[in-house]
């Protein structure tokens, strides 16, 4: 299996699509502008409102609503945590070490909230779930720092070992290797893909993480308000690399500079032998087109799902939960009969539906109506075929067999926004109104753009994104559209065909793929 991971940096967002055989099966969008709440951020915040009925209490972080924090949530340290804070921020010169705090006893189980905090008090907190809907973030006392191949823990006591590493052997190895370079006050979890690595490896990234809690809690120490944001999980495209990053990789492609050598510099660190894999794409098609991933998206997303021969999924989304429904369209019955056919459809389902919930990122309560099969031995092929296809999915699930209603349920971890592209297109030339001007004079629309771009705005070379199908017939004919205006206004002008935009939609960007405003609205209010 070929894996690429495909980084599209544009100045308002960045996308991240994950390909496996050329098949996108993971897909993540963050803007750049708006503040984000991501999951691993760290944050001095101040208690806003207690809540003795849920034996929780709210969390000014700087998000638009207040932060939810259970008492269990709080960590069975926090009261070493909560001395330790004092002492950092008692002395803003010299920073008191974590090595030499106390540790007090741990924080019982069956305490309340308002005999643990106090309303104003500040407190360090870490985002375990983003704000979805009308829920502001989750948090966490429970500090805890990932790396690729370990995860540290503040005031923590041992050294576990995922289970996922089966060998007895490598497990003690690993437990005694970590146990041997752990700091003091420190706990570590060691990860799946620590699995085989040697000392030095562990040690330097044990040495990194030491050094991201000492930047956190310096800022700690120094803060004159609150709430601040301590730590800040690295860039979603570095972040998704961490999660993913696996050595067989074929190409990890980024069309920007900067964030090119921030992938380039982590692949480096992580692994130097494979940091020839992070490549600059220069291509002048936008990236997203060039490895197929923009109809991808466009086919993979949206209400309805078209899968093998006909069949298709009906998505819904609700506030409580996830609804699939599962039909055979228009396919011809097979030769065995109904049954056969419901088990194929169900099998592609199956297996389509695997793929959904990770590129959608689907958490919560999944329910999925399959096509009713009567006999128990097909049900159970397809509770096994489901479990089979999830065992790629990082996210914590778990998958019921099928009940006498046909239904199948499934709990995914959720700690964001399910991931959801509108597919549908607003026409770009009524703008929703519902009139257009005559199509025939779109390409005179074109030109008198290009004719103020040149000849009163003075740029006189950029490029032009219109539709594949506007392209062909801009490019048509031995002396083209393209070949008349570049002898008119310069040879300074590049068409590119861009699969994102509709069918009459265009966009104007200069020589240093900066965006140029030139649409027509804007310009009719103005």
């Amino acid at each position: 299996m070929t894996s690429e991971v495909i980084i599209d940096v544009q100045p308002k967002e960045i996308s991240i699509a994950l390909l496996e055989d050329k098949n996108l099966v993971e897909y993540q969008n963050e803007k750049r502008e708006e503040a984000s709440y991501s999951v691993g951020n760290i944050y001095l915040g101040k208690v806003k409102k207690l809540m003795p009925g849920l034996n929780a209490c709210f969390v000014e972080v700087g998000s638009e609503r207040d932060a939810f924090l259970h008492y269990l949530d709080l960590g069975t340290q926090f009261s070493s945590f909560e001395k330790y804070l004092k002492q950092v921020q008692s002395d803003k010169k010299k920073l008191f070490p974590i090595a030499k705090a106390s540790r007090l006893p741990d924080l019982p189980k069956e305490g309340s909230v308002q005999n643990t905090l106090k309303q104003g008090q500040e407190i360090l907190v870490q985002v375990v779930k983003e704000p979805i809907n009308t829920k502001g973030p989750r948090l966490t006392c429970d500090i805890s720092l990932a790396g690729r191949y370990m995860v540290l823990i503040p005031f923590g006591d041992k050294v576990s070992v995922s289970s996922k590493i089966k060998k007895g052997e490598e497990r003690t190895r690993l437990k005694q290797l970590v146990q041997s370079i752990r700091p003091k006050n420190f706990g570590v979890i060691v990860r799946t893909s620590a699995e085989g690595k040697r000392v030095a490896e562990l040690d330097s990234e044990m040495k990194v993480l030491v050094k991201r809690w000492e930047d956190t809690i310096t800022k700690v120490q120094i803060a004159t308000k609150t709430p601040l944001l301590a730590f800040e999980e690295t860039g979603r495209a570095v972040a998704m690399l961490r999660d993913l990053f696996d050595p067989t990789y074929d190409g990890i492609h980024v069309n920007d500079p900067d964030i090119y050598q921030q992938v380039r510099d982590y692949v480096a660190l992580i692994a130097p032998d494979k940091q020839d894999i992070v490549k600059l794409y220069n291509g002048t098609v936008p990236i997203f087109d060039n490895f197929s991933v923009t109809k991808q998206i466009k086919a993979s997303f949206g209400r309805t799902v078209n899968y093998k021969r006909g069949a298709y999924l009906i998505i819904q989304h609700t506030e409580a939960m996830h609804v699939v429904d599962v039909n055979s369209g228009n396919r011809t019955r097979a030769e065995n009969g109904q049954e056969a056919n419901a088990l194929e459809v169900n099998l592609g389902a199956a297996d389509e539906l695997a793929r959904q919930l990770r590129l959608r990122d689907m958490g919560g309560i999944i329910v999925v109506d399959f096509i009713d099969m009567n006999l128990a031995e097909d049900r159970q092929l397809l509770y096994e075929r489901m479990c089979k296809n999830m065992q790629k999915d990082r996210a914590r699930h778990n998958i019921l067999p099928l009940s006498k209603f046909g239904l199948m349920q499934i709990t995914r971890q959720r700690v964001r926004p399910a991931m959801d592209v509108n597919v549908e297109e607003t026409c770009p030339t009524c703008f929703g109104k519902g009139k257009i001007k005559s199509s025939i004079l779109f390409t005179d629309q074109l030109e008198s753009k290009i004719d103020r771009l040149v000849n009163k705005i003075g740029i006189r070379k950029f490029y032009l994104h219109v539709h594949p199908y506007v392209a062909a017939y801009i490019n048509q004919g031995l002396v083209s559209l393209k070949r008349k205006w570049q002898m008119k206004y310069g040879m300074g002008l590049r068409i590119v065909p861009s699969q994102k935009l509709a069918f009459l939609q265009y966009e104007f960007y200069d020589q240093n793929r900066q965006f140029i405003d030139m649409q027509e609205e804007i310009e009719t209010n103005s």
